[in-house]
């Protein structure tokens, strides 16, 4: 190339009219006779291009396509070459011609006068030429893309980053370009690839201090995927130091020890398990905080509590009880979360007993401090100082708006620039941030308690929670129980209408679903208790009865009425006297329209139910039973047993007794319990504990596509997950490829990077040579699956 350069005119025309075949003449000659020279090309070349010429024909029949008029080089011949080819091929003979120091260099003021384009143009000329730039050039690449904010080039930075690993370059990259590059790719909301680098900076053994790496969760923390993969990230990361594995009194052990999660990283991880309903990952992390040494805070506390609430650990729930009522530094928010978790719980396991008490006693509380005088005095105070009290819901949403608004501000402000970045030696800019976001994730979880609420620091049931006891009850069949209940609940609060009272609200709810033996239950209990009520309930049940045909009930309603001195109005008669024309008895009918003219009832009388249906339709928030008749509909019926024989397979599994968790399993299916996610998950992780229990796992993934198939059984995630690493670990692929597919199929997300990392690690040299010549079919069968595995997984 350099002779060519060198090369006068004459030296090309000489060169020219050798006696060289023409398929020996190189692009770079062919550039050298046509931009080296000034003289003209007409006449320069007089070859002949022969069929031997393929490199040169295939040359030009690659590059050639322009409308540009093309010019001869050969008179002969008259071969035609565009200008356009001339221009490509001088361009691409440049670029192989330049400097890669020169081209580094170039990169660099690019990168420095921020033109990206042209700097990741020049990058993937360098690249074509000489591989990778040196070192610092990287580096300044990654950082400058990851400044941005911009999808676009941080996906091209961490394709840089894929690609020096998949080469075995990683010892180009830098550990603070890295732990920046992840930070701006969890920010932007890309938990996957910010996850990767954080796993292959632990890989490459660059120990990062939690401050840096728990910032990184937090951001991640506030999706689903991101949730799950922050669980991961924990558990692998908090292995390093279960059971004193690391030795904190050894100085060279100082950086890894950093590295070690913290309250705040469990708090933050713990909590978007818990908003996007991974709580059995969830329970994993709490088992392993005291193996670690972590200990346990206030906002962890309430994190707990809402984990043992989601998977029904109503035992642990209790064991926190006296420490809550002890402790002297929760606030009423935390205090509401806890009462609330346990209430669900109770309901749950159809533990309507304990459930009603404990309304029934903050019923009883309230009352007794509202009459206190500390709180008259207190009320006195703030009216004295204008002071408006705001409900702890009011105070609630407030402080979710200033959260959500500081969100916004840390997920969509400018990240930190690099050099800050890396000027803050402790990272603790990144530390506050994820504080920050913590506060918001607890936040969230604080407005999801909807069973108590709190006025001036005294714990008051909602209505949600009267509404899901009062179906719990009837759907237990325990009329009586519930008109107990609902009456010493009435006593305990304020006095009301008889007309608006709780129980009559959920006599009418019965009387619109149908359910009208259990509405005539009720009004026999308020009548033996001696609680009075209106007109409109009797009008209502005796109307339901009327149009259900079932004129013994309406003679026995009727006596009743009549014995507690209830006056019918005329829409009660019209039902009566048409019941009794659809009957044949004109008898009937004319003896209650004699009774009703004697009783002088106007046409037009009231019509007490119509009108608090309408009322409760008509107010902002829907009344107490329009919320009944929702929460029954929409409701499902609880299989109150699963949850004591969850718990009981869940012991068994966990103290890897798992000779016992299957005699439990086999008592609950002969009792007509069927199994669920949670009940398979504790199987199957308890399995795993012991290890070499594949064919059982088998066993129990058939009997799960079976339930599934009958439609009582819906996988999620964790389960699905867990069953995967089994089958994964165990080399049971055709297996695993059925849970990949039913994951897919749902979209529920799979965690690829930890199931590339088992099969390297267990199944490395898995069919990596050549297949045989002789293979049984299930030999090629196993065969196949394996690789399709391998495929999906990115090992191809």
């Amino acid at each position: 190339m350099r002779f060519l350069r060198g090369c006068n005119c004459k030296m090309l025309h000489l060169i020219m009219k050798s006696s060289f075949r023409p398929a020996v003449y190189s692009p770079s000659a062919l550039y050298c006779l046509v931009h080296g020279a000034n003289h003209s090309i007409f006449g320069v070349c007089k070859c002949t291009l022969n069929s031997n010429c393929q490199s040169f024909r295939a040359f030009v029949s690659s590059t050639s396509s322009s409308n540009v008029e093309p010019i001869v080089l050969g008179l002969k011949n008259k071969c035609i070459i565009d200008i356009k080819l001339l221009s490509t091929l001088s361009e691409r003979i440049l670029v192989q011609a330049r400097d890669p120091a020169k081209l580094s260099m170039d990169i660099q003021t690019a990168i420095e006068e921020q033109r990206l384009n042209d700097t990741w143009k020049l990058y993937q000329q360098h690249m074509q030429m000489e591989g990778f730039p040196r070192k610092s050039v990287v580096n300044k690449l990654l950082t400058c893309f990851a400044e941005t904010l911009e999808i676009q080039w941080l996906e091209k930075a961490y394709d840089l980053v894929e690609q020096a690993f998949a080469e075995g370059k990683q010892n180009l990259l830098e550990k603070d370009p890295l732990i920046y590059l992840s930070y701006s790719l969890a920010k932007l909301g890309l938990p996957i690839p910010a996850s990767t680098i954080l796993r292959n900076l632990i890989k490459m053994e660059h120990l990062l201090p939690v401050a840096a790496w728990s910032a990184i969760l937090a951001h991640m923390s506030q999706t689903g995927p991101g949730a799950f993969l922050a669980a991961e990230l924990i558990l692998e990361i908090g292995y390093l130091f279960q059971d004193g594995r690391v030795d904190p009194r050894k100085k060279c052990n100082a950086p890894l020890i950093a590295m070690k999660p913290n309250s705040t990283a469990f708090n933050i991880a713990l909590s978007g398990c818990v908003l996007f309903g991974t709580t059995r990952k969830a329970e994993e992390l709490l088992d392993m905080m005291p193996r670690i040494g972590v200990k346990v805070d206030t906002n962890l506390l309430m994190v707990m509590v809402h984990i043992y609430e989601r998977n029904g650990r109503r035992e642990e729930l209790k064991k926190l009880q006296r420490h809550i009522d002890e402790a002297h530094n929760l606030s009423d928010v935390q205090f509401r979360q806890f009462y609330s978790c346990l209430l669900t719980c109770h309901l749950k396991f159809g533990d309507l007993e304990s459930a009603s008490n404990m309304v029934l006693g903050m019923l009883r509380k309230a009352k007794i401090a509202k009459n206190s005088v500390a709180t008259a005095t207190l009320a006195c105070n703030t009216a004295e100082n204008h002071i408006k009290p705001s409900s702890g819901k009011d105070s609630e949403k407030n402080f979710i708006c200033q959260n959500d608004g500081l969100k916004d501000k840390i997920s969509n402000g400018k990240s930190i620039f690099f050099d800050d970045f890396v000027l803050d030696k402790n990272f603790l800019k990144l530390d506050i941030e994820a504080k920050e976001i913590l506060r918001t994730l607890l936040t969230k979880l604080q407005l999801q308690v909807e069973l108590v609420t709190t006025e001036r620091g005294i714990l008051q049931p909602t209505e949600a929670i009267l509404v899901k006891l009062v179906r719990a009850f009837l759907e237990a069949g325990k009329t009586k129980d519930l008109a107990q209940f609902l009456i010493k609940a009435e006593r305990e609060e304020s006095p009301v209408s008889n007309d608006d009272s709780v129980l009559v609200h959920v006599i009418n709810a019965c009387i619109s679903l149908g359910w009208l033996d259990q509405a005539h239950d009720l009004l026999d209990e308020m009548h033996l208790a001696g609680v009075r009520t209106g007109s409109s309930v009797y009008g209502s049940l005796l109307k339901a009865y009327c149009k259900a045909n079932r004129t013994r009930e309406v003679a026995s309603l009727l006596r009743d009425a009549r014995k507690a001195g209830i006056q019918l109005d005329s829409s009660c008669y019209d039902a009566l006297i048409n019941s009794r024309v659809l009957q044949n008895d004109n008898k009937g009918a004319l003896k209650f329209f004699q009774e009703m003219k004697e009783a002088k009832i106007p046409r037009s009388g009231h019509q007490e139910f119509r009108r608090l249906v309408e009322k409760s339709a008509e107010n902002d928030e829907a009344g107490l039973m329009a919320k009944l008749l929702q929460e029954i509909k929409d409701g499902q019926r609880v299989d109150y047993g699963l949850h004591d024989w969850n718990n009981v397979i869940h012991f068994f599994c966990k103290k890897r007794l798992m000779q016992d968790a299957e005699k439990a399993l086999k008592k609950m299916r002969s009792l007509g319990h069927c199994p669920n996610a949670q009940t398979f998950h504790s199987m199957v992780t308890g399995y795993a504990a012991i290890g070499g229990k594949y064919v059982e796992v088998t066993e129990l993934w058939g009997e799960m596509k079976s339930i599934a198939s009958a439609s009582f059984l819906k996988f999620d995630q964790e389960l699905l997950d867990s069953v995967l690493y089994t089958f994964v670990r165990g080399g049971f692929f055709a297996r695993a490829n059925e849970v990949v597919e039913v994951m897919e199929k749902d979209k529920m997300f799979i965690d690829k990077y930890k199931y590339r990392t088992l099969f390297l690690k267990y199944h490395r040299t898995l069919y990596k040579g050549k297949a045989p010549k002789f293979q049984t079919e299930a030999q090629l069968r196993k065969r196949e699956t394996t690789l399709a595995f391998k495929k999906w997984v990115g090992l191809d």
